[in-house]
């Protein structure tokens, strides 16, 4: 069994770990960065997002909403997707992804 801490991750996406159907991954956003342009990037996984360190803008399937430290969304299959970090300070999140997404 291999473990990776979410401090193991200075800056950007990296898969943490992957289990037979399912991967966990930690995003750095710094501030005014975005995960990427509204898309859909693992359309056949849904992923559990959690805020562990600042606030970020989330927009799922067209809704916008304000996510801070300890607050979580399910990003379902085929929808589209972005997270933006807009505050002074460095934004962490932790996913799952089942079934696994990036290889």
């Amino acid at each position: 069994m291999v473990m990776r801490k979410l401090q193991s991750v200075s800056r950007g996406f990296s898969v943490l770990e992957n289990g037979a159907h399912l991967q966990t991954a930690v995003m750095i956003l710094e501030p005014g960065e975005a995960s990427g342009p509204l898309s859909n990037e693992h359309p056949s996984s849904e992923q559990v997002l959690v805020v562990f360190e600042g606030a970020i803008e989330a927009e799922i399937d067209g809704q916008k909403f304000q996510m801070m430290s300890g607050d979580s969304a399910i990003v379902p299959k085929n929808a589209a997707h972005r997270f933006v970090n807009q505050s002074q300070e460095r934004a962490i999140t932790f996913s799952v992804y089942a079934p696994k997404a990036y290889d």
